[in-house]
């Protein structure tokens, strides 16, 4: 299946701004989600579409289209915490600031390419990860600001992550952030709301405190974190099947920032109020 097939709201948006002009591009993208592979593809096909010398199609073999899918092209390089190390650089566990380093030093000089640096976690198995506050640490993160906020010219930064909170805020609030859904086969079990949570989407305003109620009343038997899981895998289900539905990719977000407020100790009433008032129109 094609990129365009599974991600048409992000191909149509990254297709646009590349058509149009290169530099109505974010600089700085963040994308985030369960599935982090199909973050890094992504993430791989934006710089193969930045750096095509022939018509960005699928199966285009220019030399770049090329080097970009065996992962070797010179000027897209994946940041992790064993990917691109200075020869200096011993740490193991973490994106260090050696690499900050050798970034900035890089850009220094010009190139001829569209220079992508994809950050991301990868063990030894080459297997993706997202960033977090572990591998990807504040001092690190912020020695990395003044080439996000002033980037030169065909440059482009891009993070990858689960949740957009495990990510320092000063780089989110100078990146353009995007959902990836999953497309991998993953059992997303609603059974739990499945009663009283599926087709929320067909009420109406009337219907939110009734709906909050209801959904209340299940931390009786289990819960809260069990009944938002529900209602996320519920969304991310239909969202699988409706790739088109963007505004479900919203709706994913909302449900994100209840779980927020459910780690808080918020009210399991308020919380579920919030909810219902923000994805019922």
């Amino acid at each position: 299946m094609l990129l365009s097939d599974k991600y048409p709201f992000l191909t149509e948006y990254f297709t646009r701004a590349l058509s149009t002009n290169v530099r109505a591009l974010p600089q700085s993208i963040l994308f985030y989600g369960n599935d982090a592979d199909a973050q890094f593809t992504f993430a791989t096909e934006i710089a193969r579409l930045l750096n095509c010398t022939s018509d960005k199609s699928d199966n285009c073999e220019c030399l770049n289209c090329r080097w970009i899918r065996e992962n070797s092209h010179p000027a897209v390089l994946t940041i992790s915490r064993i990917d691109n190390k200075p020869d200096d650089d011993d740490s193991k566990t973490v994106i260090s600031i050696k690499q900050s380093q050798m970034i900035k030093e890089a850009l220094v000089s010009a190139s001829e390419f569209h220079r992508v640096f994809i950050f991301c976690d990868r063990d030894e198995n080459g297997n993706i990860a997202g960033l977090n506050p572990l591998n990807f640490q504040a001092e690190t993160a912020n020695s990395l600001l003044k080439i996000i906020e002033e980037p030169q010219p065909g440059v482009t930064f891009i993070f990858l992550t689960r949740y957009v909170e495990d990510v320092l805020p000063t780089i989110i609030s100078r990146s353009q952030c995007f959902f990836v859904p999953s497309f991998k086969e993953i059992n997303y079990s609603y059974n739990c709301i499945s009663d009283v949570f599926t087709d929320y989407f067909s009420h109406s305003r009337k219907d939110v405190f009734d709906l909050s109620q209801k959904l209340n009343d299940l931390t009786k038997e289990i819960s809260i974190q069990e009944i938002l899981d529900g209602i996320q895998n519920y969304i991310l289900a239909v969202l699988k099947t409706n790739p088109n539905r963007t505004e479900l990719i919203k709706h994913v977000e909302i449900v994100e920032n209840a779980k927020r407020q459910a780690k808080l100790g918020i009210k399991s009433a308020n919380i579920f109020d919030d909810l219902c008032l923000k994805l019922i129109n």
